[in-house]
């Protein structure tokens, strides 16, 4: 590969993962000002893009991002971006490893959020509810936004795989195959 051809992958792929966390950032601020972002019982739409892996390898990062400033800007404690922008990663890198599977894929995001979320509702915020209530109720909103929303958008952007998500990782063509995901 050339030189001019790898820094327009390069660019292609800061791109996604820009627009990724830019759709997050706005995803979330629109279901915070409704209250369903933050607090014991979760319902973000933002999660819906916790799918977009399975398509790019760019969605990591920016789903990533995505929640590090949307939890900043929404005012979460601390404890709450570091840790629950890595519930995010984690599962995004999941989705990823995944995504050949079907329905499977919508599950590291499910997993990582239950794990990890319910300890900073009640370490970071001192939710008073039990943990394994946090966790179920953690667990109803994932499913709604990654396995329900997720699934949706994963179908409706199947379609348009190739004009969205063309080009892969440092200018590595997606494979026919792949894109009727």
């Amino acid at each position: 590969m050339d030189l001019k051809h790898e820094k327009l992958s390069s660019a292609l792929y800061l791109a996604q993962a820009a627009m990724i966390a830019a759709i997050y950032i706005v995803l979330t601020y629109f279901v915070n000002a409704i209250g369903l972002a933050n607090g014991a019982i979760q319902v973000r739409l933002s999660e819906a893009l916790c799918i977009l892996p399975v398509f790019t390898p760019a969605a990591i990062p920016g789903l990533f991002v995505g929640c590090l400033l949307s939890n900043t800007l929404t005012g979460c404690v601390i404890w709450d971006i570091v840790f629950g922008s890595l519930a995010t990663l984690i599962g995004a890198i999941g989705t990823r490893l995944l995504r050949k599977t079907k329905f499977v894929y919508t599950l590291p995001p499910v997993i990582a959020n239950m794990v990890i979320v319910p300890l900073v509702l009640r370490f970071a915020y001192g939710v008073g509810d039990a943990i394994w209530f946090l966790v179920i109720t953690v667990g109803v909103g994932e499913v709604i936004s990654v396995c329900v929303l997720g699934s949706m958008l994963k179908k409706l952007l199947s379609h348009h795989v190739g004009e969205l998500f063309e080009t892969g990782f440092w200018g590595e063509s997606v494979p026919a195959k792949e894109k009727k995901l």
